[in-house]
This record gives C-alpha cells, structure tokens and sequence, in this order.
C-alpha cells in the first residue's frame, strides 16, 4: 500500500467540469453572477484538493477575482483545476475559467483564481496532506509562484 503523504505530481488532481449558464444564473443583462462562477470554482478547487489530497477539504481562503469577460446565459463555463500548492494541511487550487458558445465553438478566458482549502480528518480537524511536485518546466513555475502567493498570505495575517 503507497503512504498517504507520499508526493504525488500536479496531475494526478486536474480536474475538468463543465456547465451551461441558465436564466437563474444571471441578472437581467443576461450576464452570470460572480457569485455563481465563485461557487463553481470553488467547487472545481475542493474537488481538486480532494483528488490530491483523498480527504475532505474546505475553503480557507480566496486569493482576488478579476473577471476579464462577461458570462453570458447559454454560454457553457468550463473550469479546469489542478493543485499547485502544498503546505502542512493546506492546499491551493488554481483553477481556469473559461466561457464557451456551444454553437460558435468561440471560447474566452474569463479569469483565474486560487483558492486555499484546508484538509480535514474524519473527526474534522485538520490533517496532513501529500506534497505535491512539479513534472514540466510549466508546473515547476506555477509551483514556485504558488509558494510565493501563500507567503504573501502568511505576511498579510500577520
């Protein structure tokens, strides 16, 4: 049987969903509510974290959302997350969101987001987590700027 913290690479957490935007989803512009996109990528980062780190996870913490384009009701907003840091018990997830016309194919970045989840045991106290590395020259980078963003986080609490 493999350790429950042995280190394990970025891809093993990727993860992809995807949905088309309804009515409900948005104000009378027709435009999706932030809010709705930051339930959807939070969900898409907890279930990264959860595939990485085989525990349940819940949000600590989000870094900043800029959203680059609108979001419109019929357009299908495909999230894909992966985890790009390890700490003790905590894990970040960036996660790519991207709204698509199902009948154009045209596709947009609409923003990126890092969420910081916390892993929990069965009790719900925070557990250790596997690390995570880097296989290309790509993840090594997003590693590396992951490090950075949680040290700004420690910096700004204290």
């Amino acid at each position: 049987m493999i350790d429950k913290l042995t280190p394990k690479p970025m891809r093993v957490s990727r993860i992809g969903l995807a949905q088309m935007m309804q009515p409900e989803h948005a104000n009378n512009f027709g435009n999706v509510h932030g809010g709705w996109i930051m339930k959807l990528v939070d969900e898409a980062g907890g279930l990264a974290c959860m595939r990485h780190a085989q525990c349940r996870v819940v949000t600590v913490a989000i870094d900043s959302m800029v959203f680059h384009h609108p979001i419109k009701t019929s357009d299908v907003v495909i999230l894909n997350a992966e985890v790009t840091y390890t700490g003790k018990t905590s894990i970040e997830a960036e996660v790519q969101v991207i709204a698509e016309n199902p009948i154009t194919g045209q596709r947009w970045h609409t923003n990126t987001a890092f969420f910081l989840y916390v892993a929990l045991d069965d009790e719900g106290k925070p557990t250790a987590v596997p690390p995570v590395f880097g296989e290309t020259l790509e993840e090594e980078k997003k590693l590396k700027e992951a490090r950075e963003r949680q040290a700004r986080r420690l910096e700004q609490r204290k």
